[in-house]
């Protein structure tokens, strides 16, 4: 999906409290926006942001201390020349940090070429590390996904399957055994980081689950504040299947655990056969608890084979 358009206006009323920053130039410039180019190249939005540097143009440039000193101390062609190059970096806007005082050759600069520049006395690394994560989760990679999706037992699990397996009456019965909807139907997932993706319910979806027979819950306010999450970071994939579909496409013992790609991330899957009788919400519990146990370096499978190697020798 293309990512959401981000303005310098946005971008200056979404942090106006965090920051407590002024617009100190370049007022005309408030729909200046970042450069597709540079936000379809960059591998996350944390790369859209950083102290100036001529090598990467086209990012938010922070100027704290040592970034004013450079363009103020030398001689007046020298400082004229470094504040005129800034033009050629293209940066959407400039921040100016940590109390600093902008030169007027840097404000005349930014009015003439239209560049926006804010001002704050927050310091350079707190105003990087808001940006950073604000842009990250803008210009992350996203899709959607079909399925109901858990905070279950900590551990943020997306419940896919076959149409009409009994996905959203899992959701449900999980939701009763004191774990907490996320979303159901439809779930935004996105790419925040190089390693992670983070879930989250579409506004018009909030609270709500579908139970065929019974039609949408709001689960909130049937369960309370604790039944539901805004959001939870992917860390496993629950595949619900029937026993045909199981028997042709996965191995009972799978010698290595199994894996599903989203937005480029290897995320761990585990397939559960649907039948009459199995409690399928113990089922997706004792995934859960045994894909923890994984994470922290216990392998059932190995020590089992472990052991029968030793039997046999």
């Amino acid at each position: 999906m293309k990512p959401t358009v981000i303005s310098a206006d946005v971008l200056f009323e979404d942090h106006r409290s965090k920051l407590k920053w002024q617009w100190v130039a370049g007022l005309g410039a408030s729909e200046r926006r970042f450069d597709e180019v540079a936000v379809r190249e960059a591998r996350s939005g944390a790369d859209l942001v950083g102290y100036l540097n001529y090598i990467h143009p086209y990012r938010v440039q922070i100027l704290g201390p040592r970034e004013v000193a450079y363009l103020t101390n030398s001689t007046a062609d020298d400082c004229a020349r470094r504040i005129a190059r800034i033009v050629t970096l293209e940066p959407p806007v400039l921040v100016l940090a940590d109390g600093q005082v902008a030169p007027e050759a840097l404000l005349s600069m930014c009015e003439r070429a239209q560049i926006p520049m804010f001002s704050t006395d927050q310091s350079s690394a707190f105003v990087i590390d808001v940006l950073r994560a604000y842009l990250s989760k803008h210009f992350a990679d996203r899709t959607t996904m079909h399925g109901v999706f858990m905070d279950i037992l900590g551990m943020g699990v997306l419940i896919t399957g076959e149409s009409g397996l009994g996905k959203s009456e899992l959701g449900l019965e999980l939701i009763s055994r004191g774990n907490g909807l996320v979303a159901d139907d439809a779930v935004d997932l996105y790419r925040i980081n190089q390693t992670t993706i983070e879930a989250r319910c579409p506004d018009l979806l909030q609270n709500l689950l579908e139970v065929r027979g019974i039609g949408l819950l709001d689960i909130r306010a049937i369960f309370g504040e604790t039944a539901v999450r805004r959001k939870m970071r992917l860390k496993l994939i629950v595949h619900l299947v029937r026993k045909e579909t199981l028997e042709r496409d996965y191995e009972r013992l799978p010698s290595e655990p199994l894996v599903q790609d989203v937005l480029g991330i290897p995320v761990r899957k585990v397939a559960l056969q649907v039948v009459a009788g199995r409690n399928i919400a113990v089922l997706v519990e004792a995934a859960v608890r045994n894909s923890i146990l994984q994470m922290r370096g216990i392998d059932t499978y190995q020590e089992f084979i472990d052991r029968q190697r030793r039997a046999m020798s």
